[in-house]
C-alpha cells in the first residue's frame, strides 16, 4: 500500500539510483530527521526513500547515520504518526540488517510498540520474536481500556503465534483467548458517534448513533460481525474485525488444539473485557475453559457469517466482502471440526444448506472449494455423500471460470489434496482432465509447475493417448477459449487479452457446422475415449496464433510433455507404448503453427520415441508398415530433423532378429530401400525455402542405420559400401562447400570412412553394429577383457596391418 501511495505522489518517475546519489539523499534525510523537521519536505523525502529501497529486487544499504535517525524518529514521542509509519516501512525493507539496534523497550506507546514489532519481526531473529511476543502479551494483559492501543498489537500477536507459538506463555494465551471470544461475540451493535465539529450548536444538536445495518440495508437484529455496515465504528467493533482476521491462525497455532487438564479446572471470569459482564449472563458459557470458550464463540460467529452471506448486498464492495468472509468462515469451521469432532454435527446442517445455495450461484465459485474440502475431510465421518459437489466442481467450474487466475490456482491446489486422490474421487478427477486443462491453457505460466506435479496422478493406461493429444493441442485450446470468450461475453465482463489481435474470420467460422463439432471436441468437459484430427480447426484458429497467451502456452508444452512421458513410462505396457509411438509419428506434422512451437515439440518427441522403443523393442517390427509410410512420406527433414533422426536410429537399433524373432530379411530389405532413397533425395536436393538444409546428424544416422541393416542381411553389403563411398566422395566435393560447413562435411567423411572399414570384416561389423542383448549389460563396458572398445581396437589393428601389406 505504501508503495502504491508513493507512485501516486509522483515518486515513480526514476528508480535507478546509484550508490553515490543514494548516499547524498540519505544525508539529506538524516539532516531533516535530526532537525526534527516534521513538515512536508520530510514526508516527501521519506516516501522517496521508501520507494528506492522497496522497488528493487536487490538489497539496498543505507548510510549508518540515516539508519540511526530513522530508528530515533520511529521511537520519538514527538514524531507524527505518518512519518513513523514511513520510517518503519523503510527499516522493514532493509531487514535482515546488522545495523538495526531497535528494542521493544524503546517503544513509549502501544502504537509505537506495534511499529517497532513489525520491524523486529522482519528481522526474523527467533530470540527477538520471543521477547517481543512476551512484551506484547504483557501489554494486552495490563487491563487497559479497550481503546486504540489494542488495535495496533493484535496483528503482532497473530504474527508471533505463527512464527513462534511456544513464545507465548500459557496463562497469557488463555487470557487472550477469552478476550478474543468476547470481541467476536459481544461487540456493540450501535454505530460509532460522529466527531463533534466544535461549533456553538454542535453538542446540543448532535444526533445519537443508530444501529448497525446488514449488507442489504436492513437493521441488524443479531450481534455485530465483519459483514455489519455503518457510517462509523466503535473501537470494540474494530477489535471484532481484527479478532476474526486472526482467528484461524490463532486457533491453528496460537492456542491449544484441545482443552488441557488445567483448562478444565479454569472456571475464572472472562477478564479484561469491558463487556465481560454480558458473558456472565450465561452460566454455561462463562464456565468454559478459554480454548473451548473461543471455539464456541468462533462457531457462533461463523454461523452468523453464513447467514449474512446469503443476503443481497447493495454495493459491489460488500458483495466481494461477503464472498471473502464466506470462504474464511468455512475454513474456520473446518478447523473447528478437526480440533473437536463434536462440532461436526452442529456444523453440518448449515453447510448442507450452504452447499445447495452455492451450487446454484455461479458468482460464488471460489467459495464452493472450501465447502468441497470440508465434505472431503468430514463427509465419511458424518455419512454425507458429497458426489454432487464434486460433479459440479469438475464439470461446470473449469468450463465457466477458467479465466479466473486465483480460482484456477486454488482449484488445482484442491485437486492435489491427498484425500481427493483416493477411491471414486480419483476416478472422477482422472476423467475430468480435459476440463482441468482449460485452467492450464489459460494460465500456463502460473500453473505449469502445479500440473507437472499433478500429471502423474491424472494419467493412466486408459487416458494416456487422449491426454497426449490434448497436451499437443494445448495452444489451440488456448486460442479456442479466447475465441469462446470473444463471442460469448459482454465487453464489460471480458478478461484482458491481446487487443492487437483481431479475429473476425474466426468468429464467422464458429457458425460452420464442421468447425462447431471440432470446437465441442476440443472444449469437452470429460475424457471421451476418442480423438479427432483437429487440423481443420488449426486453420480456423491460426489468426490467434500470435496472441501472447497462446505463445506462452506453447512455451509450456515441452515441460509438460516431459512430465507426461516420465509418468507414462512407469506403467506403460507394450500395447500402450506402440500406440504412443504411432501417435508421435502422426502428430509430428499436425501441430498448431505457433512460432517456434513445432521445433520445441519435435525436440521432446524425438527424445521420447527411442525411449518408447526401448520399453517395447518389438514395436519396430509390429509397426513396420507405419514406419515405412512415415519415412516414405518425407521429402526431407523438416526443421532440424529431430523426429526423422530418432525414427531412423530406432529402426537401425531394433529392426533385428535379436530383438524380435518375427523380423525377416524381406523387412530389412524394404527398410533399406526406403532409407536409401531418402538419403539419396536429401543429399542430391538443393536447399530451398520448402526444403531446408539437411543437418549432418540426419545424414550420419541414415548412413549408420543403412550399415546396420546391411550387416544383418549381408546381400546388402555391396550396395551400402557403394553408397558410403559415394557419400565420402560427395563430402569432399567443392560443389557442396557453400551448402555445408567444413565441420559438417568432416563429420560425414569420418562416419563414412569408419563404416566402410567395419564392412571390410562383415562378422566384426555384425558384432559391433548389432550387439547381442547381453552386450548392453554394464560388465561389457567395465570389463577390459570383454568391453566393446577392445573389439573396435582389434579391428583397427587388423585393418592397419592389411593396409601395410598392400603394394605401393
Amino acid at each position: 500500500m505504501l508503495l502504491l501511495l508513493a507512485f501516486q505522489h509522483g515518486m515513480g518517475s526514476r528508480l535507478e539510483v546509484g550508490a553515490e546519489e543514494l548516499g547524498r539523499f540519505c544525508a539529506r534525510v538524516s539532516a531533516l530527521l535530526e532537525a526534527e523537521d516534521w513538515g512536508p519536505d520530510t514526508l516527501d523525502a521519506l516516501r522517496r526513500l521508501f520507494l528506492i529501497v522497496a522497488a528493487t529486487k536487490y538489497s539496498r544499504r543505507l548510510e549508518p547515520a540515516c539508519v540511526a535517525q530513522l530508528q530515533t524518529a520511529l521511537c520519538s514521542p514527538r514524531c507524527p504518526e505518518r512519518l513513523q509509519l514511513l520510517c518503519a516501512a523503510v527499516l522493514r525493507e532493509m531487514a535482515p540488517s546488522d545495523s538495526l539496534s531497535l528494542s521493544c523497550d524503546h517503544a513509549q506507546s502501544a502504537r509505537q510498540l506495534g511499529l517497532v514489532a513489525s520491524v523486529l519481526l522482519a528481522q526474523g531473529d527467533p530470540q527477538q520474536v520471543r521477547t517481543m511476543g512476551q512484551r506484547v502479551m504483557k501489554v494486552l494483559e495490563s487491563r487497559q481500556p479497550e481503546g486504540p492501543s489494542l488495535t495496533h498489537l493484535l496483528p503482532v500477536v497473530s504474527k508471533v503465534a505463527s512464527l513462534a507459538p511456544d513464545a507465548l506463555p500459557e496463562e497469557q494465551t488463555k487470557a487472550l483467548s477469552k478476550r478474543l471470544g468476547d470481541w467476536l461475540r459481544y461487540a456493540s451493535v450501535q454505530q460509532g458517534a460522529a466527531h463533534a465539529s466544535g461549533g456553538f450548536f454542535s453538542a446540543p444538536r448532535a444526533r445519537q448513533p443508530g444501529p448497525v445495518t446488514e449488507v442489504d440495508g436492513t437493521v441488524a437484529t443479531d450481534f455485530f460481525t465483519v459483514l455489519s455496515t455503518g457510517q462509523r465504528f466503535t473501537e470494540d467493533q474494530r477489535l471484532n474485525v481484527q479478532a476474526f482476521s486472526m482467528l484461524r491462525a490463532w486457533l491453528l497455532q496460537g492456542g491449544p488444539a484441545y482443552p488441557s487438564a488445567t483448562d478444565a479446572d479454569d472456571r475464572s471470569e472472562l477478564e479484561g473485557s469491558t463487556v465481560s459482564v454480558l458473558s456472565a449472563a450465561s452460566t454455561t458459557s462463562h464456565l468454559l475453559p478459554p480454548a473451548e470458550w473461543l471455539r464456541e464463540k468462533a462457531l457462533e460467529y461463523c454461523q452468523r457469517l453464513l447467514e449474512q452471506s446469503g443476503r443481497r448486498a447493495l454495493r459491489k464492495a460488500d458483495s466481494d466482502l461477503q464472498k471473502a468472509c464466506l470462504v474464511e468462515a468455512v475454513l474456520v469451521l473446518d478447523l473447528l471440526c478437526r480440533q473437536d469432532p463434536a462440532f461436526l454435527y452442529r456444523v453440518l446442517p448449515c453447510l448442507r444448506a450452504l452447499r445447495t445455495r452455492l451450487c446454484g450461484d455461479p458468482a460464488c465459485a471460489r467459495a464452493l472449494l472450501p465447502v468441497a474440502r470440508f465434505f472431503l475431510r468430514h463427509g465419511e465421518a458424518a455419512a454425507v455423500d458429497a458426489d454432487a459437489v464434486y460433479q459440479h466442481l469438475f464439470t461446470r467450474i473449469p468450463s465457466e471460470h477458467f479465466h479466473s487466475p486465483m480460482l484456477a490456482f486454488e482449484f488445482v491446489q484442491f485437486c492435489r489434496d491427498p484425500l481427493l486422490l483416493l477411491g471414486s474421487n480419483l476416478d472422477l478427477l482422472k476423467t475430468s482432465f480435459p476440463n482441468l486443462f482449460k485452467f492450464l491453457a489459460w494460465s500456463s505460466p502460473a500453473l505449469t509447475s502445479e500440473f507437472v506435479a499433478l500429471l502423474p496422478v491424472l494419467v493412466d493406461a486408459g487416458t494416456a493417448v487422449e491426454m497426449l493429444h490434448l497436451l499437443l493441442d494445448l495452444p489451440s485450446l488456448t486460442a479456442a477459449l479466447d475465441l469462446q470468450l470473444r463471442s460469448s461475453q459482454a465487453a464489460s465482463e471480458r478478461p484482458l487479452w491481446d487487443v492487437s489481435v483481431r479475429a473476425p474470420g474466426c468468429l464467422e467460422a464458429l457458425r460452420d457446422p464442421q468447425a462447431q463439432g471440432l470446437f465441442q471436441q476440443l472444449l469437452r468437459a470429460k475424457a471421451s475415449g476418442t480423438t479427432e484430427r483437429l487440423t481443420p480447426l488449426h486453420q480456423v484458429l491460426q489468426p490467434l496464433a500470435s496472441c501472447a497467451r497462446v505463445v506462452q502456452c506453447a512455451q509450456a508444452v515441452p515441460t509438460l510433455l516431459r512430465a507426461f512421458f516420465a509418468a507414462v513410462t512407469q506403467f506403460a505396457d507394450g500395447a500402450l507404448a506402440s500406440r504412443l509411438a504411432l501417435l508421435l509419428l502422426e502428430r509430428s506434422d499436425a501441430l498448431f503453427q505457433v512460432e517456434g512451437y513445432e521445433a520445441d515439440v519435435h525436440r521432446v518427441l524425438s527424445s521420447q520415441f527411442p525411449a518408447l522403443c526401448k520399453l517395447h523393442p518389438q514395436l519396430v517390427v509390429e509397426q513396420a508398415k507405419e514406419l515405412l509410410e512415415f519415412v516414405g512420406s518425407l521429402g526431407g527433414p523438416s526443421g532440424t530433423g529431430y523426429m526423422l533422426t530418432s525414427v531412423v536410429w530406432a529402426i537401425g537399433e531394433y529392426l533385428s532378429v535379436s530383438w524380435d524373432r518375427r523380423c525377416t530379411a524381406e523387412q530389412i530389405s524394404r527398410f533399406f530401400e526406403a532409407l536409401e532413397a531418402l538419403l539419396f533425395e536429401i543429399t542430391q536436393s538443393r536447399p530451398s525455402a520448402a526444403l531446408p538444409k539437411c543437418p549432418p546428424q540426419v545424414i550420419t544416422v541414415l548412413m549408420t542405420t543403412l550399415t546396420k541393416l546391411a550387416s544383418r542381411s549381408q546381400d546388402l553389403i555391396p550396395r551400402v559400401s557403394l553408397l558410403l563411398s559415394k557419400m565420402r566422395t560427395l563430402a569432399q566435393s567443392p560443389a557442396v562447400g557453400p551448402v555445408h560447413s567444413e565441420d559438417d562435411l568432416g563429420a560425414v567423411r569420418t562416419r563414412a570412412t569408419e563404416l566402410l572399414n567395419l564392412l571390410k570384416m562383415p562378422s566384426v561389423a555384425q558384432f559391433v553394429l548389432t550387439p547381442s542383448v547381453e552386450v548392453s549389460q554394464p560388465r561389457y563396458h567395465r570389463d577390459s577383457n570383454t568391453a566393446l572398445p577392445l573389439a573396435l581396437d582389434m579391428v583397427s589393428r587388423l585393418l592397419e596391418r592389411e593396409a601395410s601389406l598392400l603394394p605401393g
